[in-house]
């Protein structure tokens, strides 16, 4: 059995942890139910590369973090290519709808924080028709200020959520996870973006053949293609050069000149 050390490994200058959806969510079961201290969800996808790129404190997070997950298929193909193994893709709005399998299963209650009132109120009926067993615990749109955290972080606390969902954009949320973990009193801390309106359905996820193709990035461009075309150009170019460089590194540079 892998211990957190020994499965943690480096990742274009992010950790990434090399486990299973499944040995994820035995883990994460075995914790809440023995009443173990906040263990914090992260990703890594290109955007998160760009990001650690110029923010040593995106890095530091990450790190910090008790678990930080692959969330972007061509995170596999490259990582193989730098002699890595990573086993499984675990995205986002997937590990979320699989943590709400298993409140359901197990009667563990979530808490859900972020994005709009409306968009809220309807993830939270969805929950209820989709996954029956599990209890709301609470819930809170993402609309607030710094100095409100405190006070929200202490509403969060009472309602003594097993499983906190976070549905706000970077680097909010992982500030929020990693620096009020232990004031916000739940087992799990996951940070979900935008999962919440697809949730909700205003927003549409990919089609399944293009999230195996690992062009989930086009769909979002399609739709709102403004917004999400400039910033994936950065990231993704980012993304790309950093690979490129570890790969280079890898393979055509002599071992004496490494």
């Amino acid at each position: 059995m892998q211990t957190p050390e020994t499965r943690r490994v480096e990742f274009l200058g992010c950790p990434v942890d090399c486990l299973t959806s499944g040995e994820l969510l035995e883990e994460l079961k075995s914790g809440i139910l023995a009443k173990q201290p906040p263990r914090v969800i992260q990703f890594v996808n290109a955007n998160k590369v760009a990001m650690v790129r110029k923010d040593a404190a995106m890095g530091a997070m990450l790190t910090r973090a008790d678990y930080v997950l692959a969330d972007g298929q061509p995170m596999l193909p490259m990582a193989a290519l730098l002699g890595l193994h990573i086993p499984e893709r675990i995205d986002g709005i997937g590990l979320m709808h699989r943590l709400l399998g298993l409140a359901s299963r197990e009667h563990f209650s979530v808490y859900l924080l972020g994005a709009r009132q409306e968009i809220l109120e309807e993830c939270v009926r969805r929950i209820g028709l989709d996954f029956p067993g599990a209890r709301i615990a609470g819930y809170r749109n993402g609309y607030f200020k710094e100095q409100e955290i405190s006070g929200i972080a202490a509403e969060i606390r009472a309602a003594a959520p097993d499983i906190l969902f976070l549905g706000m954009g970077s680097p909010m949320k992982e500030r929020l996870a990693d620096e009020w973990k232990d004031e916000l009193g739940a087992r799990v801390i996951q940070g979900v973006g935008g999962s919440f309106d697809v949730m909700a359905g205003t927003v549409k996820r990919a089609p399944r053949w293009m999230q195996r193709c690992g062009i989930e990035w086009f769909y979002r461009v399609l739709q709102e293609p403004r917004r999400m075309f400039w910033r994936y150009v950065r990231t993704n170019g980012a993304c790309l050069w950093v690979f490129l460089k570890a790969f280079t590194n890898r393979w055509l540079v002599p071992r004496g000149q490494q």
